[in-house]
């Protein structure tokens, strides 16, 4: 529960310190006085929008810390363990807003982000506001009510995340169906372009060995003729270069006397004359091993022919057809057999429809049954507000396939008979400012009651009632506190008066500027307090009396 909320220059508030205890506290005072500022501090500290009219002129900064207590709260403590937020049994929230309209939040003295102290602020505070009772007149309101007091969170996260699968694959169903003619175009054109790569069944390097080998035989006469001239200068004809070298050492042999360079000559003589002999042989060799072959030329520049057309098809060197038949023949496969098969898709959208409708069906059984239990709640609260012939009733329609969402599978409404015998109409057609807003309290004490958040906070939502039926809402909202912890604010006596703890708000001008304070009323403090909210300005003995007695009968 929370013990203990600071307030530092915030709006007119310079510095308040509330200690709050287990049972109904109620904050009252004049109007203006900077009630809403409390609550508006406690919602900053829990994440709510910062604004930097709300840091007090001539301060550079406001600062919020709300501390609980959460020896009972094994989900909130939960929630900081797994993100190694936890600190013993307590958690403290602090806000801080600068005038440059910068905000910080931290969660147990550790900086997080917004979202995070939304998240354990969820878990920790329930505040109801005056204003509900407008929302009640917004049909898509009625199913977050019914669902909350069914307290079916995880059914409903199933029935989302079910929607959401099969929302996501029907979108890529609808898609590839759109598009179907024109991936059966592009489909029939790969079959035929890799069909044809196929038939030409080019390998990886096969372009260049079939260039080289085109030259050589489309060069083959001129080659041979080439090769017999140098065969013959070398070593065939008459006279040819082998004799020459020979003579040449012939005549440097067997001198009478030895000297340097005539010996280097005849050495190199040798040496020519061994060159000359290899290169001979490889000019016999290429000579009686080549032959003319102009059908292995016609088949050559055929397929050379073949791989430079698909080649300007495919707007690429003919190097690279290998890598576009292999490309081709990848997407081809992926439009055949991938995750972009129409069947396929059509199987796994069919079978996460049936998941989601699974989910959808035991979301609506709950909400059915739980619809009558609170027709059936708010119906005897209603009646203890004196309001026994208003009949109210949550009507559950299905909707059409196309309309169906991450809320289900069916419209929740609340309908109300404010007379018996006529039939149940919509809000905004039957009640009035002052029955809906009792109606909207009835539905706020049953959520209330089925509530697993250790306070609540009601902020004037008595506004439109009164007399008896006051003292009556003062009455369910101390025994939820009984049970809990509830912070109200009120302008109602009848209703403060059932207080557990009683806070009085008040504002004064202190060197030239406004202040807001924060006071708690003993016995007689309360007396007083509640005989202003009876009589106003002039308090008689009467008034206090009456007063005293109002506390004491509550």
């Amino acid at each position: 529960m929370l013990q203990q909320l600071t307030v530092k220059h915030f709006a007119i508030a310079e510095h308040i310190e509330i200690l709050f205890q287990q049972g109904m506290t109620v904050l009252t005072g004049e109007t203006g006085a900077g009630k809403s500022i409390i609550l508006d501090a406690l919602g900053l500290a829990l994440g709510d929008r910062a604004d930097t009219s709300m840091v007090r002129h001539g301060q550079s900064k406001a600062e919020i810390s709300a501390v609980f207590d959460l020896a009972t709260q094994a989900t909130a403590e939960a929630w900081l363990k797994e993100h190694d937020l936890d600190d013993d049994a307590q958690c403290i929230l602090r806000r801080v807003i600068t005038a440059e309209g910068r905000s910080r939040s931290y969660i147990n003295g550790q900086p997080c982000s917004l979202q995070n102290l939304k998240a354990i602020g969820e878990k920790l505070i329930d505040i109801h506001s005056q204003h509900e009772h407008q929302s009640l007149l917004q049909k898509d309101n009625h199913r977050g009510i019914l669902d909350t007091y069914a307290q079916i969170e995880p059914l409903a996260e199933d029935v989302a995340s079910a929607y959401r699968a099969w929302a996501e694959k029907a979108q890529q169903l609808a898609q590839l169906e759109s598009n179907q003619d024109e991936m059966d175009a592009r489909l029939q054109l790969l079959t035929f372009q890799v069909d044809e790569l196929d038939k030409l069944s080019l390998q990886d390097g096969e372009i260049e060995t079939l260039e080289h080998e085109q030259s050589t035989l489309a060069n083959a006469e001129l080659l041979l003729g080439k090769a017999h001239e140098a065969l013959g200068i070398c070593t065939e004809g008459e006279p040819n270069l082998t004799g020459m070298v020979n003579a040449a050492s012939n005549a440097l042999q067997n001198l009478p006397s030895e000297n340097e360079h005539l010996n280097e000559a005849l050495t190199l003589f040798n040496e020519a004359q061994i060159q000359l002999d290899e290169a001979g042989n490889s000019l016999r060799h290429f000579v009686d091993s080549f032959e003319l072959n102009p059908e292995r030329l016609s088949w050559v520049e055929e397929r050379l022919s073949a791989s430079y057309q698909l080649a300007r098809k495919h707007r690429c060197s003919p190097s690279e057809l290998t890598q576009i038949h292999t490309k081709l023949a990848e997407e081809m496969s992926h439009y055949l057999n991938g995750d972009q098969s129409l069947e396929q898709l059509t199987n796994e959208a069919g079978n996460l429809f049936q998941d989601y409708l699974s989910a959808a069906n035991s979301q609506r059984k709950t909400r059915t049954n739980q619809a009558k239990e609170l027709e059936k709640a708010i119906s005897k609260q209603l009646t203890m507000m004196d309001m026994k012939s208003v009949v109210l009733v949550a009507q559950l329609k299905s909707l059409e396939q196309k309309k169906y969402s991450q809320h289900g599978i069916d419209t929740i409404e609340f309908l109300i008979s404010t007379n018996p015998g006529q039939p149940a109409k919509a809000l905004n057609k039957v009640a009035s400012g002052g029955e809906l807003s009792r109606v909207s309290l009835a539905i706020q004490v049953v959520i209330a009651q089925n509530s697993t958040i250790p306070t609540l906070v009601f902020d004037e939502v008595d506004v439109g009632i009164g007399g008896g039926t006051a003292q009556i809402v003062g009455r369910l909202l101390k025994g939820l506190g009984n049970k809990g912890q509830i912070i109200c604010v009120t302008h109602l006596p009848q209703v403060a008066s059932q207080g557990h703890h009683h806070y009085f708000i008040s504002k004064r001008l202190e060197e030239n500027e406004v202040r807001s304070s924060i006071d708690s009323l003993d016995s007689d403090g309360r007396t007083k307090e509640i005989a202003r909210m009876l009589g106003g300005v002039k308090i008689t003995d009467q008034t206090l009396a009456h007063a005293k007695e109002m506390i004491e009968t509550a």
